[in-house]
């Protein structure tokens, strides 16, 4: 049987990530706003106003997509005086080998950034080597091998000028069409990772992570359990909380194609007594998506 390519190493555990973390807008009001040019060219407005700071902060991005040669161009301008771009090209050099420069320039205070990624791809194996050109120069390299279900990953980076290996992790799974199972150990495996993703039906979703630091000096495990619910077709409700008493709860609504509203509330249920708790203890927020 033909073995899928499995998930990169950033994606292990995706599953119970994305339902714990996405969806959630309880930081403040955000707004996105895409359209798509015949000529494959994606611009896209964002910004935010955070509801602590009353801060705002925007970007605006282009993407220029050529099907036919694998490339991806994006170039992106921040409120912060912020200029990304990214190069992306796949599939030309070999099948299955993508590269990607990712840039970044700040005039006002002369700072940059360059990244270039080897990302390769293959059944039951996904492999990156990433290079940071301007901060050490350091590599960092990691690779997923995946058989039947079963995924084993490793991360390390190798900084030149010292001639160690400053940074290392890994990772074992298991991943199924109804379920995933995800152990990390992080830090130099002095953080250590559990999360579970379950399908229940085809309205109904769970999740859990749990997280021991062994370097913390409180101790114990921290844990956050999840579950999603779709209402309809075109909404779904979801809820979390954590073993800090930290609750938060999400709707998200499809008003009409390309158009997403999503509504989030965040309490701290050991402070609902409190009247002077505020915004520093409960939170609310929207966040609004139009896509054409």
């Amino acid at each position: 049987m033909s073995q899928p390519v499995p998930p990169s190493w950033k994606d292990l555990g995706k599953s119970a990530s994305d339902l714990l973390l996405k969806d959630y807008p309880i930081q403040g009001t955000s707004l996105e706003v895409k359209t798509l040019t015949p000529s494959n060219v994606t611009f896209k407005v964002a910004g935010q106003k955070d509801s602590n700071t009353n801060a705002i902060a925007g970007d605006i991005e282009g993407k220029y997509v050529d099907f036919k040669n694998g490339l991806i161009f994006t170039q992106a301008w921040t409120t912060t005086n912020l200029l990304r771009s990214q190069l992306e090209l796949e599939n030309q050099i070999a099948k299955g080998l993508k590269f990607d420069l990712s840039t970044a320039l700040n005039p006002a205070k002369s700072q940059k950034a360059a990244i270039l990624t080897a990302i390769y791809k293959q059944p039951s194996l996904h492999t990156r080597a990433t290079v940071d050109l301007f901060k050490g120069p350091s590599f960092t390299a990691d690779t997923v091998v995946g058989r039947d279900g079963f995924l084993v990953g490793a991360e390390a980076t190798y900084d030149v000028t010292s001639g160690a290996i400053t940074r290392y992790a890994g990772a074992v799974g298991f991943s199924a069409p109804e379920y995933a199972i995800t152990l990390h150990g992080l830090g130099n495996l002095s953080t250590f990772a559990a999360s579970y993703y379950h399908k229940v039906s085809k309205d109904v979703e769970a999740g859990a992570k749990a997280v021991y630091d062994t370097k913390s000096t409180t101790g114990g495990v921290s844990l956050e359990v999840g579950a999603k619910t779709y209402l309809d077709n075109a909404a779904f409700v979801k809820a979390k909380i954590n073993n800090a008493g930290i609750l938060c709860l999400g709707y998200t609504q499809a008003l009409r194609p390309g158009v997403k509203a999503s509504f989030g509330l965040g309490l701290d249920t050991s402070r609902l007594n409190d009247p002077s708790a505020g915004q520093a203890a409960h939170k609310v927020g929207a966040s609004f998506v139009f896509n054409s």
